[in-house]
């Protein structure tokens, strides 16, 4: 199975990373060359020694997509640091490339969910953060009452 992420900053790397080691075919594409450094922490040998890609590009480059292996993709990863990206490049993989599987990670709670609607799979940090700090909350709230 060849996933193909785009943004290799903290989540996309660690993702790649994971993945790879997993046994599948990960290519990155990311617009900071630098980034590529993120992708070998942790790794005895050099990212492509491993058998990953890494393209620099940015993802609204269809040709930087096309070196990246989207033709061949059956995973499509957004995880740039913008959510407007993110969304223009999922819709990319998914119509016009037709990739089986596209996931965009969305920081905007409302955007994520209306493009959730839309048909996009979307991961939102910024909610399961919230989810989890209103679960705290009512864990500590719920201990002072019953320490009353």
């Amino acid at each position: 199975m060849l996933i193909l992420i785009v943004g290799c900053g903290r989540v996309g790397s660690s993702v790649a990373r994971t993945m790879l080691a997993e046994g599948h075919e990960v290519s990155c594409l990311d617009e900071d060359p630098d980034s590529h450094a993120r992708l070998e922490l942790g790794l005895d040998t050099s990212w492509e020694d491993a058998g990953g890609q890494f393209t620099v590009g940015t993802g609204l480059e269809i040709d930087a997509l096309t070196t990246a292996g989207i033709e061949r993709a059956d995973v499509f990863v957004a995880s740039t640091n913008g959510d407007n990206t993110n969304i223009v490049i999922a819709q990319i993989a998914q119509r016009r490339f037709r990739v089986e599987t596209v996931i965009a990670r969305i920081l905007d709670p409302y955007r994520a969910e209306w493009y959730a609607t839309q048909g996009l799979q979307t991961i939102c940090p910024t909610r399961t953060a919230i989810e989890m700090l209103e679960t705290s909350l009512r864990e500590v709230a719920a201990g002072e009452e019953g320490g009353s």
